[in-house]
């Protein structure tokens, strides 16, 4: 199996949802200062970086970061090539996806954005709420996008993270694929373990075999 990181990194100045947040790293021991060992104080959001909702992030009494069945976040998914216009992912580009598919990835035109330039940018391709709906509709436990939102919303709403998380539905956050051609991997994700948390930074990896997958801008049931 040969891996694929799909995280983003963390560090000062790394993008970040307006509003949350940002990243710093105060040193507290160094070896080239007399410490016996390396030691540094961090400070960033919940969803910093590569992150997942849960749904208590917006859903009261919903499961937090640490209930989440970690079943969920590790097998079989499709990374799937959808947001072509721009501007959102429409249910329509869902068509390609087998009955069965239980983790999604959606990548966007924001991954070639990010392999770019690693800084947050406003007009980021988003998840709409259409699309979002047929894929609870279709039994997906896990979305993941390449944006740190799947949704902008300047009423606050939150159409599509309700729709989803609504359902219990997991959504994977601030990945980065331009790297990665649509098709079948094993997605492997675990997020911090924080108690009661309403998200959770995480790193995320796909696998898979050594022999070349057949490419597709949808790949086959991730059962």
């Amino acid at each position: 199996m040969r891996w694929l990181d799909i995280s983003m990194p963390l560090y000062p100045g790394m993008p970040s949802f307006p509003g949350d947040p940002p990243f710093a790293s105060e040193p507290v021991l160094r070896l080239d200062h007399g410490g016996a060992y390396e030691l540094s104080r961090l400070s960033f959001g919940s969803h910093a970086g590569t992150h997942l909702d849960p749904p208590r992030h917006f859903v009261p009494g919903g499961a937090t970061v640490d209930q989440i069945d970690l079943g969920v976040l590790q097998g079989p998914c499709v990374v799937l090539e959808a947001g072509r216009d721009g501007r959102e992912v429409r249910a329509p580009e869902l068509r390609p996806l087998r009955s069965g598919s239980t983790r999604v990835l959606l990548r966007t035109p924001n991954s070639a954005r990010w392999a770019r330039k690693l800084e947050f940018f406003p007009d980021y391709v988003t998840l709409g709420q259409g699309a979002a709906e047929r894929l609870a509709d279709r039994g997906v436990r896990l979305v993941g996008i390449d944006a740190l939102s799947v949704e902008r919303d300047p009423l606050g709403r939150f159409p599509v993270h309700r729709a989803l998380l609504g359902r219990g539905v997991v959504l994977l956050e601030g990945l980065l694929l331009e790297h990665v051609e649509p098709g079948n991997y094993e997605l492997a994700c675990l997020p911090l373990r924080l108690r009661g948390g309403d998200g959770g930074p995480a790193r995320a990896a796909l696998g898979r075999g050594s022999r070349p997958m057949r490419k597709a801008r949808a790949g086959a049931s991730s059962r």
